[in-house]
């Protein structure tokens, strides 16, 4: 709980600073204002002062306080100027996307290029306890095949979260999966075939590019805003254009640009391919790591002729290795059930069985609360280490959620040229490039915040920054 609230205090002022109501060299509340507003005890309140002096956002000044040395002034966010959708492309990114997967993911890379919770934000220790009693009180059973949509008290809790998202579905409408990806691959299989043209929003996370490629599809890209999502406008006119067989849609915080679509264009764009009678496939993990008081809204949602697949997973707010994932797949939920049964038959029995348990007894919401806030923190301060050391001209986006930041490298910097030279000095990061199937997007660079600000992440912001300087 101290911790907690301490992060609480961090964040309290980086609001202010943020915000303007502290500029560069304002005097902070003394620690006893703020902890009578705040309702904290004096050492909380001088810990939280302490980690923004740590952070160099703040300085102590004998006998005067705590005074604002670095500005919230963020750096702008990238120029919005989405192209319309152009004709239909395979995709052949395999082999740079391999070998950019095969090092941000090396435990001695600076982790600025996978997306995944801090090992110390996960409920490590209740999900062993809860697999431990699976073990002693099930015996054998859990060495069994679970059932072919997934356990059914996991279900039964996806199904509860659904219905608290304004997601009307049963607990035998879900389909257990092993993580997003194969659910995503899933609904693909049941709607599409070797030459199909499917549209996927741009910048696109590049494992559905991936996706794309071992299945033969085609890809009609169609750009969004980092500020506003995506434009109807230009889903209705690829659509209208080109022969769709599926859409492939993020709506909110979308990997890597960050970008959130209101609720009434998710609206609009249910209603809009509903009248088509085009398959939405919804890529939903990043729903829960909202800022904001509330989750944004999804496409299922607006679903009523059960055309949206929505997938989902717990992989980025709770257990990344267990790889429990889940699909909605409305109409087609018996031939996903097929494909499920003949691509790896079910999903690992104890591990859902030990998640059930975890979503029961109500741990979920304090999971999200303190995931939530770490990574609100973990952004804050790399946007402010951005603006430190990156050269004028960078731009950065300023999501609303989720946990990576889309950078545009001044001065015609190449991504994947700053990938590479990254890579020599130990830093992983993910190239602009690998999220397009044409030549677009290749100044940015994709950076992850994993909730917890180390030194060692510091540090790689400081020697990007200096070869961003060097090659710009």
């Amino acid at each position: 709980m101290a911790d907690y609230r301490y992060q609480s205090v961090e964040q309290r002022i980086m609001d202010m600073i943020g915000n303007g109501t502290l500029g560069l060299g304002d005097r902070l509340p003394s620690l006893r204002k703020l902890g009578r507003d705040m309702g904290v005890s004096i050492s909380t309140a001088t810990q939280a002062y302490s980690e923004l002096e740590r952070k160099g956002v703040v300085e102590a000044r004998p006998r005067s306080g705590y005074f604002v040395i670095q500005t919230g002034q963020r750096l702008p966010a990238p120029d919005a100027d989405p192209l319309p959708a152009q004709p239909p492309r395979p995709v052949t990114r395999a082999g740079l996307i391999r070998t950019v997967l095969d090092y941000v993911g090396t435990k001695e890379a600076v982790p600025l290029g996978i997306i995944a919770p801090h090992p110390s934000l996960l409920p490590t220790r209740e999900l062993g306890r809860l697999l431990s009693r699976h073990s002693r009180e099930n015996g054998d059973l859990g060495l069994s095949y679970e059932l072919v949509p997934g356990n059914p008290e996991l279900r039964r809790q996806i199904a509860h979260r659904s219905l608290e998202a304004d997601i009307p579905v049963r607990h035998d409408q879900v389909l257990v999966t092993n993580g997003a990806m194969e659910a995503l691959y899933i609904a693909l299989r049941c709607i599409t075939r070797p030459g199909d043209n499917v549209v996927v929003q741009s910048p696109a996370y590049f494992c559905f590019l991936q996706l794309l490629e071992t299945l033969g599809l085609r890809a009609i890209e169609v750009e969004t805003s980092p500020d506003g999502g995506l434009d109807p406008a230009l889903v209705a006119d690829a659509a209208a254009t080109y022969d769709v067989k599926a859409c492939i849609l993020v709506p909110n915080f979308a990997n890597p640009d960050g970008s959130l679509t209101p609720d009434d264009t998710k609206r609009e764009i249910v209603r809009l391919l509903e009248y088509m009678d085009i398959p939405l496939i919804e890529d939903d993990v990043s729903s829960d790591i909202h800022f904001g008081p509330k989750r944004p809204g999804t496409y299922k949602q607006f679903d009523e002729k059960g055309l949206v697949m929505m997938c989902s997973s717990l992989s980025k707010t709770v257990a990344p290795g267990w790889r429990i994932g889940w699909m909605l797949p409305g109409r087609f939920l018996d031939k996903a059930r097929e494909i499920k049964a003949t691509t790896n038959v079910c999903s690992a029995t104890p591990t859902q069985a030990a998640m059930a348990d975890f979503l029961r007894e109500g741990r979920m919401e304090k999971q999200l609360t303190r995931i939530r806030h770490a990574i609100r923190r973990s952004m804050d301060t790399m946007q402010l280490e951005l603006k430190r050391h990156f050269p004028e001209g960078t731009r950065v986006t300023h999501p609303q959620g989720g946990s990576v930041l889309w950078v545009t490298l001044p001065g015609g910097v190449d991504g994947v040229e700053f990938f590479f030279e990254a890579r020599e000095r130990g830093i992983g990061l993910a190239p602009g490039g690998i999220f397009t199937t044409r030549d677009r997007f290749t100044s940015n660079i994709r950076l992850s915040c994993g909730g917890v600000w180390t030194d060692e992440i510091a540090g790689g912001i400081r020697t990007l920054g200096r070869l961003a300087h060097d090659m710009s």
